[in-house]
């Protein structure tokens, strides 16, 4: 099964779910775009992990985890999400210590905010896309100015 690289296209308030938010990953090397529901506080968080200037005075969930990790000499290598079941998605961390790799099963999007944090990359197999990938159009007619 090939891998397809993931980045992060951007978070929307989800319209099909109250309280939750979509997680859109778009394909490196392609259109489609992996719609990924999740909870506030991961959107927040993973939010946060973009958005570069925005410091929180005290550390959050995914922040600790970093912190702890690099205190031990811990870093995720990549997130790799291997698993689609009734709209769940299942994903790993690839982590290594000591030259020694382990993987760890994590929740999607906490995975997501972590390899934000460790800059690590985001990877799917192509199954899943051509499963759960969708191609968002784009209006070429509509104009991006206002006019007056």
């Amino acid at each position: 099964m090939s891998l397809v690289r993931l980045k992060i296209k951007g978070i929307s308030y989800s319209q099909t779910q109250n309280g939750a938010y979509a997680l859109i990953l778009n394909e490196v090397d392609g259109d489609r775009k992996l719609p990924i529901v999740i909870g506030a506080f991961e959107a927040q968080s993973i939010a946060i992990a973009l958005e570069k200037e925005i410091r929180p005075p005290r550390p959050l969930t995914h922040d600790l985890f970093k912190n702890f990790a690099d205190r031990f000499d811990i870093v995720v290598k990549q997130v790799i999400i291997h698993k689609l079941v009734d709209g769940v998605f299942y994903s790993s961390l690839i982590c290594e210590r000591d030259k020694i790799e382990e993987i760890i099963d994590a929740g999607t999007s906490d995975a997501i905010a972590l390899a934000l944090r460790f800059q690590a990359p985001i990877f799917t197999y192509k199954n899943i896309l051509d499963k759960a990938g969708i191609y968002l159009k784009v209006d070429p007619n509509k104009d991006d100015e206002t006019s007056p």
